[in-house]
């Protein structure tokens, strides 16, 4: 198989072969460490609705809402009042964004497929969170261009995706197997992507990372 020229997530030349299982080629990234799905072999966008459609994310759901939890309460706590914040990926039922607009902030949204209207992508914000999105991005390098754009100086972007750490158990992983998921990011990856753009970045939880972009 040829190789693609360079990694989809930090831009690196040369990535090296990973592992083929089901029939899809995996590569990993030297520089970042992203695993990532052979470009040539991502979903088109009829299979990915379809899929994502199987979700059950209810906003109201208890339970949903203290898996989101652990990305809203951290970055609650680095955010004034009256803040104005994106949810960007929010997918049918965006339970984020009603549990950050009840907590006081204004709250717009965008999703390629259940929010494509795309004029909040004209504005910027104070705050942006990405919640189990960013694994479906086709170009994360230019997606995450795009959000730095988005974010005011300051700002902060919220990211919650599952950290790959267990190459040994990357074929049966429950992550790998969903085939709308097509890279795979670990801590020092979520590091190197905001190193790239001058953000800090904290972990505050597992598979949660906040990243502010510089005020100046």
């Amino acid at each position: 198989m040829t190789a693609p020229a360079t990694c989809p997530v930090c831009r690196a030349d040369a990535p090296l072969p990973f592992l083929t299982v089901d029939g899809r080629d995996y590569w990993r990234c030297v520089a970042c460490e992203a695993r990532f799905l052979d470009p040539r072999q991502q979903p088109g966008p009829d299979d990915e609705r379809a899929h994502y459609l199987l979700h059950e994310n209810d906003p109201d759901d208890p339970g949903y809402r203290r898996f989101l939890a652990r990305l809203a309460q951290p970055l609650l706590a680095k955010l004034g009042p009256n803040k104005a914040g994106l949810d960007y990926g929010c997918g049918p039922g965006p339970a984020l964004a009603a549990m950050l607009s009840e907590a006081g902030h204004a709250m717009a949204l965008y999703d390629p497929f259940f929010h494509p209207d795309t004029r909040p992508l004209e504005a910027t914000y104070d705050f942006i969170t990405c919640t189990e999105v960013a694994e479906h991005f086709h170009r994360p390098a230019d997606a995450f261009d795009r959000l730095y754009s988005l974010l005011r100086p300051g700002g902060w972007l919220g990211v919650m995706t599952c950290f790959q750490t267990d190459d040994d158990r990357f074929a049966t992983w429950h992550y790998r197997t969903d085939p709308t998921h097509v890279v795979f990011y670990r801590e020092v990856t979520l590091r190197t992507i905001a190193a790239q753009h001058g953000w800090s970045c904290e972990i505050p939880a597992k598979d949660v990372a906040l990243m502010q972009k510089p005020r100046r």
